[in-house]
């Protein structure tokens, strides 16, 4: 008996099919930027820039491009895969048309970057309204997390230089706002830097700061309730004085660098004062400890500044450092949180982490490389990735729920956005219907049915 392994159904393929729509659930992110008012920001944000009989408006150019990198494109010619859709996503510009309003924007400067930064921080603080408990801003305070990014050219483009890990490109510093372990998280900065930029430079972190507390509603923009958190590269005298200044009054939690005096300080503090660390369901985490450290390593900064040390037990086959005491990996950060247990700060902290998965979802959204060669055109493009990341971000905060919430923009494109769908009119009405059989369909239709309850942006 003749036994058959992997085969797959035999078709044959033919073009001339009609009504079929492509990336059809992108749909959700149309409807995403509608129901938030991003259209209608954007729109007034680019008024200066609309041509009296332009046949393209500004504000739909830019959109179009915005969704085009939250599916995946990479650069401004992708946008094609949107004009194939007339149906869904109306008349496209060309691409030439595309990079004159690139060009555009470009040219203008700080007024254009100023304009879309204004109308995307409008817009968040009705997202948050919206959400309601699911907000970032529900539990009474609002993560921001601060890191680097190092984006690879592979060409010679305006600013790009070596970088500190011997590659070549750009070394952006931007900031996420963290969901909580319930959600994801969105972009508030993105400061673009020559590739040799320095990981610990405190102008830039403060920048940096600066960008994303201005685009934080107005309560969070200052004092305790708005954490700032960062890696050892922001662990400067300068910065976490910036952080504590009176009239500011942040919370922060600053990585900060193993110094010599470091492990000696550690060596002095007694067995007593040693607290286990826990993980993030609280539970002990096994062959770790935070402690305080007090004295003379505390000398030069801020008032209020607390130190914790945490020591843990190398993995196996670990390489021991020099900053090592008594056969224990130590880490160290700086907090001006008073009234919380040290293993809570620590674990805290710890969770700074998760601007790691927002990096790695900007990487997939547009961030891979900068597609255009000039700085200005540079800067443009990062806020277009920064758009594309908070409709992804914005769009399971408002719209999904479980499971799906966590997705990465990866697997939202994958289950939700490459479905296709059969475009009908009937009753003066389109109307797309998904495939009976996608095993995600009833994810696109109740995430349609959430968005459409909506109130409409006034």
């Amino acid at each position: 008996m003749k036994q058959r392994f992997g085969s797959y159904p035999r078709v044959r393929v033919e073009g001339g099919g009609r009504g079929v729509v492509g990336q059809a659930g992108t749909v959700l992110l149309v409807e995403t930027a509608s129901k938030t008012g991003l259209y209608r920001a954007i729109s007034s944000a680019l008024e200066t820039w609309r041509k009296p009989r332009a046949v393209h408006d500004p504000n739909k150019i830019l959109m179009d491009v915005t969704l085009t990198t939250a599916l995946g494109g990479d650069c401004l010619a992708d946008v094609g895969m949107l004009r194939a859709e007339p149906g869904v996503f109306g008349p496209v510009a060309s691409d030439p048309t595309v990079s004159r309003l690139v060009d555009v924007l470009a040219a203008a400067g700080q007024r254009s970057l100023s304009a879309i930064r204004a109308a995307r921080a409008e817009v968040r603080e009705r997202v948050w309204q919206l959400a309601g408990e699911a907000a970032p801003s529900a539990g009474g305070q609002v993560i921001v997390d601060i890191d680097g990014v190092l984006v690879i050219a592979h060409s010679d483009k305006q600013d790009a230089a070596a970088t500190w890990k011997k590659t070549y490109g750009h070394h952006p510093l931007m900031a996420f706002v963290d969901h909580g372990p319930g959600g994801s998280g969105e972009p508030v900065a993105a400061l673009l830097r020559p590739g040799n930029a320095g990981s610990n430079s405190a102008a830039d972190h403060i920048e940096a700061t600066r960008m994303a507390l201005a685009q934080l509603p107005k309560p969070y923009r200052r004092g305790r309730q708005t954490l700032i958190r960062c890696d050892s590269g922001g662990g400067t005298h300068e910065f976490v004085a910036w952080l504590a200044q009176r009239g500011r009054w942040l919370s922060y939690s600053v990585g900060m660098t193993i110094t010599d005096a470091v492990p000696a300080a550690v060596l002095k503090v007694p067995a007593s004062a040693w607290t286990p660390a826990i993980e993030s369901d609280g539970q002990i985490r096994d062959g770790a400890w935070v402690a305080e450290l007090a004295g003379d390593v505390l000398h030069g900064w801020p008032k209020g500044m607390r130190l914790i040390v945490r020591k843990e037990r190398p993995h196996p086959g670990a390489q021991l450092r020099f900053t090592d005491a008594d056969g224990h990996r130590l880490t160290c950060f700086a907090t001006n949180t008073a009234d919380a247990p040290i293993a809570k700060l620590e674990l805290r902290h710890r969770l700074r982490a998760r601007a790691e998965d927002r990096i790695r979802a900007a990487r997939t959204t547009g961030l891979t490389n900068l597609p255009l060669h000039d700085t200005a055109q540079s800067r443009i493009w990062l806020e277009i990735v920064q758009l594309a990341l908070e409709v992804l971000a914005w769009l399971p905060l408002l719209a999904l729920t479980g499971k799906a919430r966590l997705w990465e923009p990866r697997r939202i494109r994958l289950r939700l956005f490459s479905a296709a769908a059969h475009l009908i009119t009937t009753g003066r009405r389109r109307y797309l219907r998904f495939a009976q059989h996608w095993p995600w369909t009833d994810v696109i239709t109740a995430a349609i049915e959430r968005l459409d309850a909506l109130p409409n942006p006034g």
